[in-house]
């Protein structure tokens, strides 16, 4: 089959649902994914053509496209921060603004002189992104990633392995003080940063149906009544683990900044600083401890 007649198809049962130019990037990711064919060479070479079992992953593709799942899930894997991730139903898809929570945390570091090594630690790691990616760019880190799910922190492991980092992956649940014990064990940590689950329920319906019906909810939602119960346990977690100096480091929900960054200046933190994301949203806070 030409694969310029498969791309005709992909625009013709999705454009639609998602748009030409998302749907664009979705045969482009296939075709780099699948065929490992760069895109401008399907411009080059319109009479391309491709095998038939190589046609029908395609329409397994289209399949669950049409179904709104997730091109990440549908083709296993994704690239936060330049490096490649396995992502499947178990964790969240990482997200461009995490990748700017990332970004924030290696400057403020590369912008000091740092004696010792650092000691990190991740609390929510998920696909385990954001530990990896500090790892990878701070070596001389020590780096701790924990989650209360056994599924998500076997995709974080499968991603250090292959992202050639060593972490040391822990499971709990920051909402246990049980947990707080055992990592009281590790001693204090230069740097604690979380991207906990913060959308409440109120919200799912300004979600799209490919997140709200196929990302893990235990990674996304919290209850209306109380949607700062995880940034609660982690700042109060913070207080008596971080080092002297030690910075704190939240995701946030863009609709409730203020309130979270009062829990930090309540908390006795200081230079507590509200930041936006590149879509002009609060999404990011970071303090530091007295």
């Amino acid at each position: 089959m030409l694969l310029k007649d498969l791309q005709d198809i992909f625009h013709k049962e999705l454009d639609a649902i998602y748009g030409k130019n998302e749907v664009d990037s979705f045969f482009f990711l296939c075709t780099g994914h699948y065929l490992d064919l760069p895109r401008f060479q399907l411009a080059l070479q319109a009479e391309f053509t491709i095998t038939k079992p190589e046609t029908d992953t395609f329409f397994k593709v289209l399949e669950g496209l049409i179904q709104q799942k997730p091109i990440q899930y549908i083709l296993g894997e994704t690239e936060f921060y330049g490096l490649p991730f396995k992502v499947n139903e178990n964790v969240l898809i990482p997200r461009p603004e995490t990748e700017e929570l990332v970004d924030l945390i290696l400057r403020s570091v590369t912008s000091r002189v740092i004696e010792k090594p650092l000691r990190i630690i991740d609390i929510g790691t998920g696909s385990g992104c954001i530990a990896i990616s500090l790892a990878k760019n701070l070596t001389n880190a020590k780096v701790y990633a924990l989650d209360v799910s056994k599924q998500a922190l076997e995709v974080a492991k499968e991603n250090a392995k292959r992202n050639d980092i060593v972490i040391e992956f822990i499971e709990g649940d920051i909402l246990n003080e049980s947990c707080h014990s055992a990592l009281d064990a590790e001693s204090s940590f230069d740097i604690i940063v979380s991207n906990p689950p913060y959308v409440r329920a109120l919200e799912k319906l300004e979600m799209k149906p490919n997140v709200l019906d196929n990302e893990p909810h235990l990674a996304l939602f919290v209850e209306d009544e109380n949607p700062l119960l995880f940034y609660k346990a982690i700042t109060n977690f913070a207080v008596n683990n971080l080092k002297d100096k030690g910075e704190l480091y939240f995701e946030i929900n863009q609709y409730l900044g203020n309130e979270t960054k009062q829990l930090l200046i309540e908390a006795n933190f200081e230079n507590v600083e509200l930041l936006k994301d590149l879509n002009g949203n609060d999404r990011m806070l970071k303090g530091t401890k007295r």
